[in-house]
């Protein structure tokens, strides 16, 4: 089906057939550490030109794919595929940009779709690919690669954005969107456009992550993608060292005010640097630091005190000494869950007493499970079929485990569980499928199945006919230390929000509390 021809670039001539001069083919550039993907409807003048262009001529060898049914839709289709697979698989450093890379239907594609994989299989074979498609699409450097196939609705906001900064750039763009729509990704391919854009080559830019566990993910990234580095990736404290042209902020609803932390005297240092007040949030400091700011935000994710809420978000901007622009956009398409944006609305007014009818969803898995012994038993059968599958709870139990190794965190009806042993990329730690994470090592992570136990902290009045949370029985100390018992409410209340919108084909249920799982009965099977 295919013909793979390895040929050194740098020789005059790759031969006599036809197909080198007149058919559409997908070819690989590479020298042994990096690679450049390309198409062409004539590899020999493609080659001519590759061999006079700057960032070309270290590569040594070139690897001509054909096949009798290419057309010119597939091989667009198969370089992008190439593409994205290849700057996660890590054999080579991918020195393509990403401007290009784009998604699009055509005459029989699931036909083309299996067939690519034939073709990948015959790549490993030669040596130019390690791993499997499957293992590469369970991978985060595929998930927030920035050679992703963006939707319309995620290349529309790239496009306005990249049209706006053509205005100015001295502006705060903030952009809004729910659990699943791609903050991350356009955060981490526009970063990727910005370094592949000569008009923005002399920008100090940075992408500030505030979660350690995230950060890690995105360094690992940024280290094996051209043009990208380490240090491109920082945290907030690090926003105080150096202003920039250019900050990005993904998950910006986890910047922090000096409210709840386990170190004062590094925050009023930072601010002190900055020549900024005491009581300056961390959303101060970016906006302090940058002439442009992009923002991504979900108000509904903020599971703290210490969060930035919507109202300090509009006055931190409006009170920047750069805010003669700043704009709003909105993602409404949902890119994780196969239930959609009716499930993540769903959850969201189930956890919030306002479900009007009960809804199945025919594409996901939504089930409450009674029994933990049964909770446990399906949580195993599904780590052998689908392997990123994790546990996951709010803060309902003490971290015993974390100055004893050898303590149960979690029982439940005669079953310990341990809460999760680190932060940094937790969910792909060795331990991760024996632990239970928590919102911290989980907030901004995709899970093919998400199985959340609903701790005692969040339960059911009966005789008010409301979810309720019991301050109590909730233990994360920063999280609640300050709170009201309204915001507590809020703040427990989104973290069962962000824990039950994890999962890509499904979301299982464990609640403790009776009443509560009476009335989420209601609406969910069993």
């Amino acid at each position: 089906m295919f013909e793979i021809r390895r040929e050194k670039f740098w020789q005059d001539t790759y031969g006599n057939a036809e197909y080198l001069n007149n058919w559409p083919m997908v070819y690989i550039l590479e020298n042994g550490k990096k690679a450049y993907v390309g198409q062409s409807n004539n590899v020999q003048r493609r080659m001519a030109q590759h061999k006079m262009a700057t960032g070309k001529q270290e590569f040594t060898d070139v690897h001509f794919i054909y096949s009798d049914k290419f057309n010119q839709s597939a091989t667009f289709d198969y370089e992008s595929r190439l593409i994205s697979l290849m700057a996660a698989d890590e054999k080579f450093c991918i020195t393509n940009a990403n401007a290009g890379v784009v998604g699009a239907n055509y005459y029989k594609k699931n036909e083309y779709d299996n067939d690519f994989r034939e073709l990948w299989r015959r790549l490993q074979e030669q040596q130019l690919v390690k791993h499997s498609i499957e293992e590469l699409e369970h991978s985060d450097l595929f998930k927030y690669s920035p050679f992703k196939k963006l939707s319309d609705d995620q290349r529309n906001v790239v496009r306005m954005i990249m049209q706006s900064l053509r205005i100015s750039k001295e502006q705060r763009i903030i952009i809004n969107g729910m659990p699943g729509s791609g903050k991350t990704v356009i955060a981490v391919y526009l970063f990727k456009l910005f370094r592949d854009t000569p008009e923005y080559a002399d920008k100090k830019i940075a992408l500030v992550i505030p979660q350690t566990s995230l950060r890690k993910t995105i360094k690992d990234l940024f280290k094996n993608l051209h043009g990208l580095a380490v240090g491109d990736v920082i945290g907030p404290n690090e926003v105080a060292q150096q202003t920039y042209d250019i900050l990005l902020v993904d998950e910006a609803h986890r910047l922090k005010q000096r409210k709840n932390l386990s170190s004062y005297m590094f925050y009023d240092e930072c601010c002190r640097k900055m020549g900024l007040p005491k009581d300056a949030t961390q959303l101060d400091w970016v906006m302090e630091q940058s002439k442009c700011t992009i923002l991504f935000y979900d108000q509904n994710q903020v599971v703290g005190p210490s969060g930035i809420e919507m109202e300090q978000l509009n006055a931190s901007i409006l009170q920047s000494r750069y805010s003669r622009m700043y704009t709003y956009y909105q993602l409404l398409s949902q890119m994780r869950c196969k239930g959609g944006t009716e499930y993540i609305n769903y959850v969201k007014d189930l956890l919030h007493n306002n479900v009007k009818n009960r809804v199945r969803f025919e594409a996901y898995e939504f089930r409450l499970v009674d029994a933990f012994g049964k909770f446990e038993e399906l949580y195993r059968r599904k780590l052998m079929s689908d392997c990123l599958t994790r546990m996951v709870s709010g803060y309902a139990w003490e971290w015993k485990s974390k100055n004893d190794s050898l303590a149960t965190d979690i029982v439940i009806d005669n079953v310990g569980k341990r809460w999760n042993s680190t932060l940094a990329n937790w969910v792909h730690s060795p331990k991760a499928t024996e632990e239970v994470g928590c919102i911290h090592s989980i907030q901004g992570y995709d899970l093919d199945y998400g199985f959340v136990i609903l701790g005692n902290d969040i339960k059911y009045d009966k005789d008010r006919n409301e979810v309720i949370v019991d301050r109590v029985s909730y233990f994360d100390r920063y999280g609640k230390i300050g709170a009201s018992d309204s915001q507590l409410k809020e703040f427990i209340l989104n973290v069962y929000y962000v824990l039950m919108t994890r999962g890509i084909k499904g979301t299982y249920v464990y609640v403790c509390d009776d009443n509560l799982r009476e009335y989420m009965r209601k609406y969910m099977d069993s």
